[in-house]
């Protein structure tokens, strides 16, 4: 049984979904707060979190930061009442995996769930050998960072499956929808907003080489252009 933290203030609405979630195979932990959700995670194992946005003590956004700082890998939804736009844009910032505006149906999130846990498990790459040489850098696929010279930059599992597509598919034109499925399990709206988001920090990874390049053909997709030397 997948394992799901739950962190939803609302006692009544929680005991319905974790109901729900249980008939669905699902084992559910639910804290009522934040802060409560932050020391249950510190100690146990679980394979997915879903947190409400709004709650007391600690609100949903905050609660994430902390548990990225603590297991960066672990994937999570946010429940929100609130259709901002602002809050959508937190969460993709933050990494979330999707963003659910309440009211909404169970069926559909034990669907989300389960492709997210599907996506998070395949999201795993293997190569012939530990290190890529990018440009300038050193791709260290089993630790997980970047390197260049001293300076060190560790990456989230997701980063790094983005970096290895790109550089598998280095100097050549690659779908949007094509990244999208492969990484995210899903070339829908909100994946697309999140892998942009991503598409941002490993530009910057890749600033200090300008041999390397990603660039964007307008509605069509990516190309991961690394130059040879003296060209």
């Amino acid at each position: 049984m997948k394992k799901i933290l739950l962190a939803e203030d609302d006692g009544d609405f929680a005991g319905v979904l974790k109901h729900y979630l249980e008939l669905h195979q699902f084992e559910i932990t639910w804290a009522e707060n934040g802060e409560e959700a932050l020391a249950v995670f510190q100690t146990g194992h679980f394979d997915i979190c879903v947190f409400d946005v709004m709650m007391p003590k600690m609100d949903g956004f905050t609660l994430a930061e902390k548990i990225i700082q603590i297991n960066p890998e672990i994937p999570f939804i946010f429940l929100t009442a609130r259709k901002l736009k602002e809050d959508k844009i937190i969460g993709l910032k933050l990494g979330a995996d999707d963003y659910i505006v309440k009211p909404f149906e169970a069926d559909e999130l034990v669907l989300r769930l389960n492709n997210i846990i599907k996506r998070s498990s395949q999201n795993q790459f293997s190569t012939a050998t530990d290190e890529l040489q990018i440009g300038f850098y050193v791709f260290d696929t089993k630790r997980l960072c970047l390197k260049n010279g001293a300076v060190i930059q560790q990456l989230t599992e997701k980063e790094a499956s983005l970096i290895h597509f790109f550089y598998t598919h280095k100097n050549q034109m690659i779908k949007r929808e094509q990244i999208l499925k492969t990484i995210w399990g899903s070339d829908d709206f909100f994946s697309g907003r999140s892998m942009d988001v991503y598409i941002s920090k490993i530009r910057k990874y890749f600033k200090d080489d300008s041999r390397i390049s990603i660039e964007s053909v307008r509605n069509i997709g990516l190309e991961f252009k690394i130059k040879k030397t003296g060209l």
